[in-house]
């Protein structure tokens, strides 16, 4: 159900809500956020609220810094674990120019245009997303360490899993604001976790990507843990993925319970995926640490498909009904969910716009050596991606020329930060483990 401007203020108005968190995303998925008295609202919602876009890491020069939040009431949420008295609320926003204008730097309008794309070609896009996270105990200041809070592995339970609580707290709070949590267990790594919830159109799906890893953060400080999305924190251990599955809906219809071959509309969508993999990883995988992660512990390297095998970068999971999809292997959380899921959207689009078809599907162990054979590679470092995805017509054509200049520069500068520094492990906890 729409939610207008008005039911937001009457709701403030009713439940005792004096503090309203108005929240949105650099262009490099970084969370940000101004707090405003729920007095100020009515004039939020008439007028915006503007802000330095100059201090925003990707956004605008000192000379020309001013941006306006727009809040969505549509994502209007409580924090539950704020206090019951005085409230806090939570609104994604949108972000324009002083003028009125969209603001290029938007991502989550971004991803919006390629859901109105896809809409104009009669479809709708749902979207659910599998995120792993790691627990790790704090010194006596507080502070987060690299010791996971348990030795558990794949499925344990107590008492080699210790997270149990965590998850059942984070699931709790989760329902309370409005997404539907459906399994939560332990990952394969020590202190490693996931905790899935239901899928949701795209951009509801990327606002509650968001939604849970603040949440995550928020139950694992107030437990006096610290909760890292960092892709591979500990090298001895298995790296943390964002397994993103999608389905394609036509007519009320969930075209994944339909056969997929060379010559259907979701056997074009895959093979769009597949044509343009190497160009999004940048994207998908934005942090020098993210390729630690590729091509062990059931995180792709290589570019193919099939059914139900974990190796694939694209495979087809068994599911029936609404829950049949694709899921896409290779995303970590270091992304920026609205740039991501967009792009992938729009990949999606294009092979379905010029009918490529679906190569054979690939029914071997990946990460077995050898297996690979005459498969192409996904780059192998964030420096061979940023320069694939600098030549990429799709991409020059999806994102305006400053997002993907700026987008590109910071990375080359994290690039070149982690090569000459003196210590790359302890360059990573300052710029990886403790900021993702």
């Amino acid at each position: 159900m729409k939610h207008t401007a008005q039911d937001i203020l009457n709701y403030v108005e009713d439940n005792d809500v004096k503090f309203v968190r108005l929240a949105f995303c650099d262009i490099f998925g970084n969370q940000k956020n101004i707090s405003v008295y729920s007095s100020e609202l009515p004039y939020v919602f008439e007028h915006g609220i503007c802000f330095d876009g100059s201090s925003i890491a990707g956004f605008l020069h000192t000379e020309e810094s001013d941006l306006v939040l727009w809040p969505d009431p549509d994502t209007m949420t409580i924090l539950p674990w704020r206090p019951t008295e005085g409230r806090v609320m939570r609104m994604y926003c949108d972000i324009r120019l002083p003028n009125g204008r969209p603001f290029e730097g938007n991502c989550r309008g971004y991803l919006q245009s390629v859901v109105d794309r896809a809409r104009a070609m009669g479809l709708a896009c749902n979207v659910g997303c599998e995120c792993e996270f790691y627990l790790f105990e704090t010194d006596e200041h507080g502070n987060p360490t690299k010791i996971p809070m348990d030795r558990g592995g794949y499925f344990d339970i107590a008492p080699l899993d210790k997270g149990e609580n965590i998850r059942r707290e984070i699931c709790f709070a989760l329902e309370d604001m409005g997404l539907r949590p459906q399994h939560s267990h332990h990952e394969s790594g020590h202190g490693q976790n996931e905790v899935d919830f239901l899928y949701a159109p795209a951009l509801q799906a990327a606002d509650n990507l968001n939604t849970f890893k603040s949440t995550v953060k928020a139950i694992a400080g107030r437990n006096g843990l610290f909760a890292s999305f960092m892709p591979k924190p500990l090298a001895n251990q298995a790296g943390s993925g964002l397994h993103v599955n999608l389905s394609l809906i036509r007519d009320k219809q969930n075209l994944f319970t339909l056969p997929v071959g060379p010559d259907t509309e979701t056997g074009h969508f895959i093979a769009g995926l597949l044509a343009h993999a190497r160009e999004l990883t940048a994207f998908c995988n934005p942090v020098p640490n993210s390729y630690q992660r590729f091509g062990s512990c059931e995180a792709p390297q290589y570019i193919s498909w099939s059914r139900q095998n974990r190796s694939q970068l694209v495979r087809l999971p068994s599911a029936n009904g609404d829950f049949c999809r694709l899921e896409l292997r290779s995303p970590d959380p270091a992304c920026n969910p609205y740039l991501v899921i967009g792009l992938i959207l729009a990949a999606g689009l294009d092979g379905i716009r010029r009918e490529l078809p679906l190569p054979e599907p690939v029914d071997r162990n990946l990460f077995h050596p050898d297996a690979a054979a005459g498969l192409e590679s996904l780059p192998r470092s964030l420096r061979e991606a940023i320069t694939v995805a600098a030549q990429s017509e799709f991409v020059a054509g999806e994102l305006p020329l400053a997002v993907m200049n700026k987008y590109f520069e910071y990375q080359t500068q994290l690039c070149i930060a982690y090569e000459q520094a003196p210590d790359p492990a302890a360059w990573e906890r300052e710029n990886c483990f403790l900021v993702l």
